[in-house]
């Protein structure tokens, strides 16, 4: 049977030349059950030590609805204010533009003030990837797109990305932007398979961007499936994972590093043997028949 290549350890970030982790770990609940600063650096400790350097937030992390905002940050600048050699280790991600209660904003002011607020609470003087989280549709591209050129012209950002964003919002912020989109941050899934077939990547590797898949594992109910489809969409992967002795989450992950437009799958737990498990995905091998299987069995019907 063929095989498909394994991933490489490292990838470029789009067209950024910024090396990162195949896999990436997310700290959406970093901020939760009263974690504390030595908490969330032996989480930080935990991902870097299995490889895993690229490291994704978000300045709405944290927030409960009606407090928190910026608290996921926050507290990663605490660990890097007591360990500030971690930030030459970590290729540093975070968003913004979801102003609550608006919901989102990316009017000029804001996006400047949300960039520089990131800044302060993260404690560090430039991050590696600034994210739009979703898109504000009363905000022109080209208007969204001066103010983030500045912020790389000015050293505050070195790589910008979208996520939760359409093909053609894309298309349009890209095209205003002198230094161009790097990466873009869909939900997907083995349980989500949109993105395969509607055109999301393969704009992805036209644009030359990285995709990164939030909630890899279907918000959880990979672990534990309870229709027919995901009970069918976890057997496919069993096969796969018993086979090569890793967990079902492993091989989730592969199968989403397998597809050539270079997924990076953001890990969500916040418990240090779930993050460092991640690492193990590199070394899972599929089929083309392996793979097809859970497509298949995402989809509910056979292939045309």
């Amino acid at each position: 049977m063929s095989e498909l290549p394994l991933p490489s350890a490292t990838r470029l970030l789009g067209k950024s030349g910024i090396a990162v982790s195949t896999i990436a770990w997310g700290m959406w609940r970093l901020a939760e059950d009263g974690r504390t600063a030595a908490d969330a650096a032996r989480l930080v400790h935990a991902a870097l030590d299995a490889g895993i350097t690229f490291l994704d937030t978000a300045d709405i992390y944290g927030f409960d609805g009606t407090g928190g905002f910026g608290d996921a940050e926050a507290l990663l600048g605490e660990v890097l204010a007591v360990e500030p050699s971690l930030r030459q280790r970590m290729v540093l991600a975070t968003k913004g533009g979801i102003l609550p209660p608006l919901p989102y904003d990316q009017s000029a002011d804001y996006l400047r003030k949300a960039i520089e607020d990131s800044l302060r609470r993260l404690k560090v003087d430039v991050i590696d990837l600034w994210q739009i989280h979703r898109p504000d549709i009363l905000a022109h591209p080209q208007e969204v797109a001066r103010v983030l050129d500045d912020a790389v012209a000015s050293g505050k950002v070195r790589a910008l990305g979208v996520s939760n964003f359409t093909m053609a919002q894309i298309a349009a912020l890209d095209h205003f932007l002198g230094s161009g989109l790097a990466t873009t941050q869909p939900e997907i899934s083995p349980l989500r398979i949109t993105c395969f077939e509607n055109g999301e990547l393969d704009q992805a590797m036209m644009l030359g961007l990285t995709p990164m898949a939030w909630s890899p594992l279907g918000g959880g109910r990979l672990a534990s499936p309870e229709t027919a489809r995901d009970k069918a969409v976890a057997a496919a992967l069993d096969a796969v994972a018993e086979a090569q002795g890793v967990s079902r989450t492993v091989a989730a992950y592969a199968w989403l590093m397998a597809h050539p437009a270079g997924i990076v799958p953001i890990i969500g737990s916040q418990k240090a043997e779930r993050i460092a498990e991640g690492a193990e995905a590199l070394n899972v091998r599929w089929t083309r028949q392996e793979w097809y299987a859970v497509l298949v069995a995402a989809r509910g019907e056979r292939l045309p």
